[in-house]
């Protein structure tokens, strides 16, 4: 209770966030940590875990140097359009302009929501999961250290058995 006798809220509702984090451009590890910094000191969200860095050959049609990649597990009380805008304000301050920016292009830092919970959701501005968060390996194998058996919304399959099933169709 506080000196006005109202009762204080101490249970927001916190769910857990899965970020995947890439860099390509400048210093990547550098620009990784910087990023994780940021996240873990977002307001009403704790940094639960983080993976290792993967080094990746980049995706996609723009020719370009090799990508660092990680993942990090939150804990936030941000909705996930709020999570959203705070991870674009961590990627504008690092010096990233997406707006400006080709598509697919080199970066100095990406930040993608890939899990908020077990939400499902497709907008203009979110999509959740991450549309092509089982089809990238440089996405599922950082992800598989952090949350191996966190279930993908609307696949119905963990992020583990994502992660072996794209390894064996590599292999094939």
């Amino acid at each position: 209770m506080t000196a006005t006798g109202a009762r204080q809220s101490d249970s927001a509702v916190r769910e857990r966030a899965c970020v995947g984090i890439g860099s390509n451009l400048g210093d990547r590890l550098a620009a990784i940590e910087r990023a994780v910094l940021a996240m873990a000191s977002l307001p009403g969200t704790r940094l639960v875990a983080r993976s290792s860095v993967h080094e990746t050959e980049p995706v996609g049609p723009v020719p370009q140097g090799p990508f660092l990649n990680a993942a990090a597990l939150l804990v936030t009380s941000l909705a996930p359009g709020d999570l959203l805008d705070a991870l674009l304000a961590i990627e504008r301050s690092m010096g990233r302009d997406r707006a400006a920016a080709e598509r697919w292009g080199p970066r100095v830092i990406d930040l993608d929501l890939l899990l908020y919970g077990s939400r499902v959701e497709s907008g203009p501005r979110l999509t959740l999961p991450h549309p092509r968060l089982h089809e990238r390996a440089f996405v599922l194998g950082p992800l598989a250290e952090i949350a191996p058996e966190a279930v993908v919304p609307g696949i119905g399959r963990t992020v583990r058995e994502l992660r072996d099933t794209l390894r064996g169709a590599v292999a094939r």
